[in-house]
């Protein structure tokens, strides 16, 4: 007798979303940056481009009704899931059940806040793939990579300006704290664009894939903290000149200059200049 073979999860599409929604009488709501994938070939596309396979361990934030949930079911080894929302963190199990009956022992939904949640159950994660509530990506993103250092790799559709601002270099327009505080974790880019129609409500913004792959941080005697304060400082004032800047947190101008100079950084540079090893100088020396 042969085992009968695993059978692939059944994707959502726009009539079954919409049928999802209806029964749990679900209007989406802009403050949980609740827009659903419809798409069935946006979701493998975003599956295939993170690169998941069958040993990878996938934290998903914001599964709503479980569109990509299901896509990363039919490649993944498991599937953790973490929703804010009680009536979808509820919903989902029976979703999955429905239309990836092989694959509900690798499935498991976390009720919470992903910019809160201190610990995910089960093996470590390896890798994040979500489609992050606009309002609070880059706080979310930066909470996980911070929490989860198993995590190797994350592809994450966020708003198209976010992406840019994440996937930013030094001394480009979007360069900013995203920027670099994603890179005191990961090598950042921009992994292509999503048109607003594969989405139920349609955004009335353009969204944009960001592929991340961990890296060390910089070497430094400095905590995250202490180099994260001086990014904090350096671009509370765009265009304004660092010695200025940091004037505050390390105590005085002239403090401010001496770690400058310490650090080998031009006290008049602005922080729109400088990359993640530059902060780590600077925090270094203040510090």
């Amino acid at each position: 007798m042969t085992d009968r073979p695993v059978r692939a999860p059944r994707l959502l599409g726009p009539a079954e979303v919409r049928a999802l929604a209806a029964g749990l009488d679900l209007r989406p709501t802009k403050q949980r940056g609740q827009n659903f994938v419809i798409d069935a070939n946006t979701v493998r596309r975003i599956v295939a481009d993170a690169k998941v396979g069958p040993d990878d361990v996938v934290l998903e934030v914001g599964p709503g009704l479980g569109s990509l949930t299901l896509a990363l079911l039919a490649v993944a080894r498991r599937v953790v899931a973490v929703e804010i929302d009680p009536a979808l963190a509820e919903a989902l199990p029976a979703t999955i059940a429905d239309r990836a009956p092989d694959h509900v022992g690798a499935f498991e939904v976390v009720l919470a806040d992903a910019m809160r949640v201190d610990e995910i159950p089960g093996p470590a994660p390896t890798t994040l793939v979500a489609n992050l509530p606009y309002n609070v990506s880059v706080p979310v993103l930066l909470h996980l990579l911070d929490l989860l250092p198993s995590l190797e790799r994350g592809l994450v559709m966020v708003q198209s300006e976010v992406a840019d601002r994440l996937a930013a270099v030094p001394g480009s327009k979007s360069y900013g704290i995203p920027s670099v505080k994603a890179a005191w974790y990961a090598d950042v880019r921009r992994a292509g664009a999503i048109g607003r129609n594969v989405f139920w409500p349609a955004p009335n913004v353009d969204s944009g894939l960001v592929a991340w792959t961990r890296r060390d941080p910089p070497a430094t005697t400095a905590t995250r903290a202490q180099v994260f304060a001086v990014i904090d400082a350096a671009f509370a004032h765009r265009r304004k000149a660092l010695r200025p800047s940091l004037r505050e947190l390390a105590g005085s101008a002239e403090a401010a200059e001496k770690a400058l100079a310490e650090a080998g950084i031009d006290p008049m540079t602005r922080g729109e200049a400088l990359r993640i090893d530059d902060f780590a100088r600077i925090a270094e020396a203040i510090a």
